[in-house]
């Protein structure tokens, strides 16, 4: 999956401390997925820790170029959506507000699978906010996004059986 990502030169994974990968075979439509990423009010609901997202360009879902405001880890971040092709493929570049230096690059891969599909996220981080976080708890990324995979398939299985009962 590693060359499936479009990685900007300055944040790939070779010039990047912090760097993790999380998979998850989900048997949920890579659809529903989609609909769960892009729908920044559903977020709440299977992302740990968010309890808004603000988009800033008065669209009611991600598409390429939105630009959004949210608190992860703690920390209140802006992002912009920097690849977005439907149902297979999103990422979002961004950082911290308290740490303009502290960016990072969070990248999703939907493949359609025999039972549902194969979610994969993969994410690089730089900078001393970040740096800071995984001193204090080196797997706390990485532990955080497998729970993220997780709760998305949660409610992604939530979803689909509500629209066929």
């Amino acid at each position: 999956m590693f060359e499936a990502i479009h990685w900007p030169a300055d944040m790939a994974p070779s010039r990047s401390p912090i760097h993790f990968t999380n998979e998850l075979e989900v048997a949920a439509s890579p659809e529903t997925i989609w609909s769960l990423l892009t729908d920044p009010l559903a977020w709440s609901s299977f992302y740990p820790g968010v309890s808004h997202v603000d988009v800033l360009d008065g669209q009611t879902h991600l598409r390429l170029g939105s630009r959004f405001e949210t608190n992860l880890a703690g920390q209140d971040v802006s992002a912009s959506v920097v690849e977005f092709e439907s149902t297979s493929r999103i990422a979002w570049a961004g950082g911290p507000k308290s740490s303009p230096s502290s960016r990072a690059y969070h990248a999703w891969i939907i493949t359609p699978t025999s039972k549902g599909c194969l979610l994969w996220t993969e994410e690089t981080m730089q900078g001393p906010l970040w740096l800071e976080l995984a001193k204090e708890a080196p797997d706390i990324f990485w532990r955080t996004h497998e729970k993220l995979l997780h709760d998305l398939a949660n409610v992604a299985l939530e979803r689909e059986s509500l629209q066929y009962d």
